[in-house]
């Protein structure tokens, strides 16, 4: 993904070029800039002797020496006062500065820390938003993998209101439903979806009618459980396919063979994102980047109808082409996955979905707050 967010030390990531939090002056300062220097050996403090004060924002570049990356971008980001001094725009165009410096240099990877995050006192919350604001606006316009790396468990904070707004929604959805499952598994709806589960599983015909018929007077959200591609591979009679279509049901319908099934398999995943993208009248870039995926990536699942995403790929996608909900589901099933409210990561996408909230890059920072893995 073109960015990423990693809980790592960024002095062990192998890429391009990392970022220093430099010291304004030639001098090895604490945090990150001590691990740099202490990593790359003692000849990377020669070479920022030669480069000499560097203004706040600004950027210069050197060789990286014993660290896994190339170069080493040395950048000051400002100390933090009050955030009316300035602050904001000084750090931004020390990601900036810093990204155009990689770009010329001819570097695919940067690993950034949070600048001014740590002992220049900038509040972590302002730290992240501006870095993220500042990286996307840059990755619009160029191809590159950033990787925004947080070493301290303390180091990453999202917005107070929205962290709290999520955490009451996955203590509604997430703990609750949890509870539900395993202490009132007699509910109706879903000792039917049990009873499907199991006929499909070892199927006997005047079993499965029996359920099939009672999964027909139930509900619509049970009779869309089971999609037409399900019943194609593993050659159910076309009852079922009436029963979730909410068609009368007929036990004794005549069997069909599974080429005659398999006719009536839905588009593949591919299929569906291009189809989807014409419909939403957007460009393949616009849908991609909006996806944080990269382009190459993007090109291997647009080339390859029979191409299988990662559920994080496929519900980011989703994200960029503004599904709802029902759309998410019907295009994520595509690729074989589902939004279940036991995984923590599919109820938080499902909070900015049902919100109609679609930036990607603001539901990646939820998503690594509460310890989950970034879409993309």
């Amino acid at each position: 993904m073109p960015l990423e967010i990693v809980r790592n030390d960024i002095t062990k990531i192998p890429v391009d070029a990392v970022v220093n939090s430099a010291h304004p002056t030639p001098y090895v300062g604490g945090g990150v800039d001590r691990a740099i220097h202490v990593a790359a050996g003692p000849e990377l403090i020669a070479e920022r002797q030669k480069i000499g004060d560097i203004a706040t924002g600004e950027a210069f570049l050197t060789p990286g020496f014993r660290l896994p990356a190339k170069y080493v971008i040395h950048t000051v980001g400002p100390v933090w006062q009050d955030g009316k001094h300035d602050e904001r725009r000084l750090l931004a165009r020390c990601y900036h500065n810093s990204l155009q410096l990689a770009a010329e240099n001819g570097c695919a990877s940067v690993a950034f820390p949070l600048i001014s995050a740590g002992v220049f006192g900038c509040p972590a919350e302002i730290a992240i938003a501006t870095a993220v604001q500042a990286i996307r606006e840059f990755l619009a316009d160029h191809e590159m993998t950033v990787y925004l790396v947080v070493f301290g468990g303390d180091a990453f904070r999202i917005s107070g209101s929205l962290f709290r707004n999520v955490q009451n929604y996955l203590d509604e959805n997430y703990v609750e439903k949890r509870q539900k499952e395993e202490y009132e598994g007699d509910e109706p709806d879903l000792r039917r979806r049990q009873a499907l589960r199991a006929a499909r599983a070892d199927y006997d015909e005047e079993a499965f009618c029996e359920v099939a018929e009672e999964a027909a007077a139930s509900p619509p959200r049970c009779q869309k459980r089971m999609r037409k591609k399900d019943r194609a591979a593993i050659a159910m009679p076309t009852l079922l396919g009436n029963v979730i279509c909410g068609a009368p049901a007929d036990a004794k319908q005549k069997k069909r063979s599974l080429s005659d099934l398999l006719d009536e398999v839905d588009d593949t995943f591919s299929e569906a994102l291009i189809r989807l993208i014409d419909a939403k009248g957007k460009s393949d870039p616009e849908i991609y980047k909006r996806a944080n995926v990269d382009r190459k990536h993007f090109s291997k699942i647009r080339n390859n109808p029979a191409y299988q995403p990662s559920k994080a790929t496929a519900l980011a996608l989703a994200i960029a082409l503004e599904l709802n909900l029902d759309e998410t589901k019907d295009f994520i099933g595509r690729a074989g996955y589902a939004i279940s409210h036991s995984n923590k990561a599919d109820i938080i996408v499902e909070y900015f979905i049902e919100r109609e909230e679609y930036d990607i890059f603001t539901i990646n920072e939820t998503l690594f707050a509460f310890g989950q893995a970034c879409l993309g």
